[in-house]
């Protein structure tokens, strides 16, 4: 049985018409080369007690933040956007505080840059990156960590080095499920999760498992790893449609969930779907933001 109500503290739209999605080229991601609107996945989330959602950046691009605020303040269902700026740029502080000013901007959550696209694997321990993210901490932003698995040394440097900010993992790290192989990542997620002010997200486990054969038996391993080290009161659901969609539907994807949390008592299933997002970014009723 899944939770109810459930926060997705995870999910994405595009519009192709609007800009181009240069991650989408990769012949393997034809699925879902097309634009995706919430207009879309408000039924999906609906069938499934989802009564809420955090709107997560797609690219590295300054207006799409925007954007997306635009349309958290127009939505029943958006709770929350994590937007991207750029944490290297000297006027960083000034841009959140505007990003604030704008439509919708009280629903500016966190921060994230695709990390995982950084060359350099110690790219989050740049003094000009963690200037970038203290600037995030003093914000009151969370920021979302969106990595390789060999990136989470890093990831836990900056986050040792900021105890002020917390860090949320995105996709458990993105583990080599399909391979079947839990080290080094297991270690790694255990030095990052013995930092207090780290969280990490129930998400992308299908997309890193063989989208065609995967099972709950290749989950599982990796889920209760995630639980293990970091306790329900510091992990969140989320779905990463539409990209799931290119291994699940959303209702597998919310079922999958439910049954590798089912050993948990009701209340901490609870807080793992709804409590620890509505904690961490500070997502309140509409409103009331």
């Amino acid at each position: 049985m899944t939770p109810d109500p459930i926060v997705d503290a995870h999910q994405h739209v595009w519009d192709l018409s609007a800009r181009d999605q240069p991650w989408l080229a990769d012949a393997a991601l034809a699925p879902i080369r097309r634009s995706f609107a919430l207009t879309e996945l408000e039924p999906e989330a609906a069938s499934t007690k989802v009564t809420s959602t955090v709107l997560v950046q797609t690219i590295a691009v300054a207006d799409e933040t925007p954007e997306f605020l635009a349309l958290a303040a127009a939505s029943r269902l958006v709770a929350g956007v994590v937007g991207w700026v750029d944490l290297t740029a000297p006027d960083i502080a000034e841009t959140i505080g505007a990003l604030r000013e704008l439509p919708g901007g009280e629903h500016l959550v966190g921060i994230r840059h695709p990390v995982q696209d950084e060359p350099d694997p110690h790219w989050l321990i740049r003094p000009d990156v963690i200037r970038g993210l203290a600037a995030v901490a003093s914000a009151g932003l969370a920021y979302d960590l969106l990595v390789q698995s060999h990136q989470i040394p890093a990831a836990a440097r900056a986050a040792a080095t900021l105890p002020e900010l917390t860090f949320v993992l995105d996709h458990l790290g993105k583990p080599p499920i399909a391979a079947g192989e839990r080290a080094p990542w297991a270690g790694d997620i255990k030095t990052l999760a013995a930092l207090p002010n780290t969280v990490c997200k129930l998400s992308g486990l299908v997309t890193e498992a063989d989208w065609r054969t995967w099972s709950l038996r290749d989950l599982r391993p990796f889920a209760e790893t995630a639980l293990e080290e970091f306790g329900p009161d510091r992990l969140m659901f989320g779905s990463d449609w539409p990209v799931c969609l290119l291994a699940a539907s959303y209702r597998d994807v919310v079922d999958t969930a439910a049954t590798l949390t089912g050993s948990l008592s009701p209340t901490e299933q609870a807080t793992v779907f709804a409590g620890t997002a509505t904690r961490v970014y500070g997502l309140l009723p509409r409103g009331e933001r």
